[in-house]
C-alpha cells in the first residue's frame, strides 16, 4: 500500500491512523513492542478484531511483526517510526507543498541541565550482544549525560567478539574492556526506564523499586545467525542498526522524562 495520496483521496497514512482503534494500537506500540493478546487487553477489544486492524497496519507498512524467541507460536508487533515519519511528511505535502520540511526532522537533545541524570537499564539474556550494544549507543548519543547500565538474566562469561567489532567499526566505540553482569547485582538500584531487548529476558525481568517506565524491544539474538563471520557478522550489523534507530527514537522520550 502506497503511503501517499493526491487529490480528494486522503493519503494512506491518514486513512489508516484516523480509525480510532488503529490510532490506539499505534499509540500503544509507540511505547513498546507487544503481543496481540497484550494489545487486545490494552484497547479492551476482542483479539480477532485487534488482529484484523494489525494486519491493515502491517499491509500499510507502519507495523512489523517478529516471531517470539520465548514462544514461537507468538509474535511481537513493532511500530516502524521511521516509516511513520516519512508517511507524515508525505501526508503533509499531499495537502500543500509548503508542509514538506526543508530538512529531516531533528531529534531533540536530552536536557541534563534541569534535573538529575536519568537512569536507564537495558536487559537481555546473555548481556553479551543486544543489551551492551544498546548501553553503548545510548551513552554515545547522550555524550555520557545519561546513566546507562545493561545486564543479563543469564549472563555469558564475556562479550561476543562481534559485539565489540560492530561497535568499533560502525560507531567508533570501544567496549572491549566491558564484561557481562547479572541482573541480581542491580538489586536495590533505581531506574527511570527499564528496556528488555530479549523475549526470554522479558519473561523473567524482576520488578524494580520506584516503578520505572518499562518497554520491550523484540530483537532476535544475532549470535544465532551463524558461527562464521560471513554468516554471523551481518546479523550483528543489522542488530546494531536496529538498536541505533530505536535509541534515536528514545531520546525525545528521555527528554520528556527529564523536563
Amino acid at each position: 500500500m502506497a503511503l501517499s495520496g493526491q487529490g480528494l483521496t486522503p493519503p494512506a497514512f491518514v486513512r489508516l491512523a484516523a480509525h480510532p482503534l488503529r490510532w490506539r494500537l499505534l499509540t500503544a506500540l509507540a511505547d513498546s513492542d507487544y503481543r496481540v493478546r497484550e494489545l487486545a487487553t490494552q484497547v479492551d477489544q476482542p483479539q480477532n478484531l485487534v488482529s484484523y486492524h494489525l494486519r491493515l497496519l502491517r499491509d500499510g507498512g507502519l507495523v512489523t511483526a517478529t516471531r517470539s524467541s520465548f514462544d514461537g507460536r507468538d509474535s511481537y508487533y513493532h511500530l516502524d517510526l521511521e516509516r511513520c515519519t516519512d508517511a507524515l511528511i508525505d501526508s503533509g505535502a499531499a495537502l500543500h507543498p509548503a508542509l514538506r520540511p526543508k530538512t529531516a526532522p531533528s531529534i531533540p537533545a536530552v536536557d541534563q541541565q534541569r534535573s538529575r541524570r536519568i537512569a536507564v537499564l537495558f536487559v537481555c539474556t546473555g548481556n553479551s550482544a543486544r543489551s551492551p550494544i544498546a548501553e553503548a549507543l545510548l551513552r554515545h548519543h547522550t555524550a555520557g549525560r545519561v546513566t546507562v547500565t545493561s545486564a543479563g538474566s543469564r549472563p555469558r562469561a564475556r562479550l561476543h567478539p562481534n559485539t565489540v567489532r560492530v561497535l568499533r567499526e560502525a560507531f567508533d566505540i570501544d567496549i572491549s574492556g566491558q564484561r557481562p553482569r547479572h541482573l541480581d547485582t542491580l538489586a536495590g538500584h533505581t531506574f527511570d526506564h527499564v528496556i528488555t531487548l530479549c523475549d526470554k529476558a522479558r519473561e523473567v525481568c524482576p520488578e524494580f523499586a520506584h516503578h520505572p517506565r518499562q518497554a520491550h524491544w523484540s530483537i532476535p539474538e544475532p549470535a544465532t545467525a551463524g558461527d562464521t563471520d560471513q554468516a554471523g557478522y551481518p546479523a550483528f550489523q543489522r542488530t546494531a542498526a536496529d538498536i541505533d534507530t530505536r535509541i534515536r527514537h528514545l531520546l525525545p522520550v528521555l527528554a520528556a522524562t527529564n523536563s
